[in-house]
């Protein structure tokens, strides 16, 4: 493993988030998140060493998915926020079981989280069963806004993880 991998899984357990129950803060945002964006499935994941799990959701009965198959493990790799318009139309994706089977993903828009020091722990993502070919400059700037939401309050997490 990658020594910046490593870090950033280090950084990602610090946070001691990994499967701990629902919290309300955390829910407002993914419910806000698919009503702005008309989407049936949004998503806070964190993507962990061998899965991303899911901490927050709307529209999604899973806890987790494999990391293999997971597309916000491709969009943590970047600053921006990462958009497949049509993911039956995109190499990396057309093959994924996510999307030729349930819950049968064809767009998806994910914005990282990111910790202090860089380190992208996850994403705030939408979903739809249907291409989009509408997502505009507007629309990237308010999803990154909730996944900024998202990294300022684990900034708030972190250090009442370490206080106590």
């Amino acid at each position: 493993m990658e020594d910046r991998e490593k870090k950033r899984l280090q950084t990602l357990h610090g946070y001691r988030l990994l499967d701990t129950p629902p919290e309300p803060e955390f829910d407002d945002i993914v419910r806000r998140a698919a009503e702005r964006f008309d989407t049936p499935i949004a998503l806070m994941s964190l993507v962990d060493a061998d899965r991303q799990w899911f901490k927050a959701r709307v529209g999604l009965d899973v806890d987790e998915t494999p990391r293999s198959v997971a597309f916000c493990a491709y969009a943590i790799q970047d600053d921006d926020v990462m958009v497949v318009e049509d993911a039956r139309e995109d190499s990396r994706f057309s093959r994924n079981p996510l999307v030729l089977e349930d819950p049968s993903i064809r767009f998806y828009a994910g914005a990282p989280v990111t910790a202090e020091g860089g380190h992208k722990l996850g994403t705030i993502c939408i979903i739809d069963r249907k291409p989009r070919h509408d997502f505009n400059e507007t629309d990237r700037e308010a999803l990154a806004k909730l996944a900024a939401e998202v990294s300022a309050m684990l900034g708030c997490t972190k250090e009442a993880v370490g206080s106590g």
